[in-house]
């Protein structure tokens, strides 16, 4: 069971950071119309679409004030003196080196990049296959150190998409190659799968593992990603190489 005490500490920043998104939720309800005339009608202001966001804003702002209050009250000023000072010292970096810190690293990018970067621009079931593969590499072995270095490698792959991507490249080399994005994003799990095996191939142990990471980042998408696709008639997010290839490989057996 967690101490109370570290809980209220925690409370604090998590209270302030809750009361700020609530502000940030009413700075964005200001902006739209408190009244306005549509087909020569005057709507007042307790009509208005931006009630509901700024209701919700100020009670989100007022909950983080209290429990930032409740958090201060619990563990006093001294103590959070303390906290600060913590955070203005080496414990702090040290801490945030730390391998269950740089294991928090890894999910945020893992899970933004999947949702942010990939899914919008690249073939579903390549963005499935490389999730999973780099997920499952960088927890299934249960080495720190293993992980630190698939994580750099990944974020750097993921860094070039972003370049890759920002600069409108797709849309220059799409005249010249069909699908150049997802071209890229198989390359980088080839380099990636590759990388991982020349990082473990030493230990034997983890050959076994690697192949199970192969295979369970691979078959699932696979498997399910053709029953949504043609039995349930689900669109995937991006349609590009992969369901290309499945579309001709399916219509012409059926």
């Amino acid at each position: 069971m967690l101490d109370k005490d570290k809980l209220r500490k925690a409370d604090i920043f998590s209270g302030g950071v809750i009361a700020l998104f609530g502000l940030w939720i009413i700075s964005q309800g200001l902006k739209m119309p408190m009244k306005d005339s549509w087909g020569g009608v005057q709507n007042v202001w307790f009509v208005s679409p931006a009630l509901f966001p700024l209701f919700v804003g100020a009670m989100i702002t007022l909950l983080g004030v209290l429990l930032t209050r409740t958090a201060l009250k619990r563990v006093g000023f001294d103590e959070f003196k303390r906290i600060i000072k913590w955070m203005t010292s080496t414990d702090l970096l040290r801490f945030l080196e730390s391998p269950a810190t740089m294991r928090f690293y890894a999910i945020v990018v893992l899970f933004l990049s999947f949702v942010y970067l990939q899914i919008p621009r690249i073939d579903f079931f390549l963005c499935a296959v490389l999730f999973l593969l780099a997920f499952i590499t960088m927890f299934y072995f249960d080495d720190d150190r293993l992980l630190m270095k698939f994580f750099f490698f990944y974020l750097a792959g993921s860094i070039i998409l972003i370049f890759y991507f920002a600069m409108g490249i797709p849309a220059m080399l799409e005249p010249v190659s069909q699908y150049p994005s997802d071209w890229l994003t198989s390359a980088f799990i080839v380099i990636y799968a590759v990388y991982v095996f020349t990082a473990i191939r030493g230990t034997p142990g983890l050959k076994k593992k690697y192949l199970i990471s192969l295979i369970l980042s691979v078959a699932p998408p696979f498997v399910i990603g053709p029953i949504f696709k043609y039995f349930l008639l689900v669109p995937m997010p991006t349609e590009g190489l992969v369901v290309s290839l499945l579309d001709a490989i399916w219509y012409q057996l059926f």
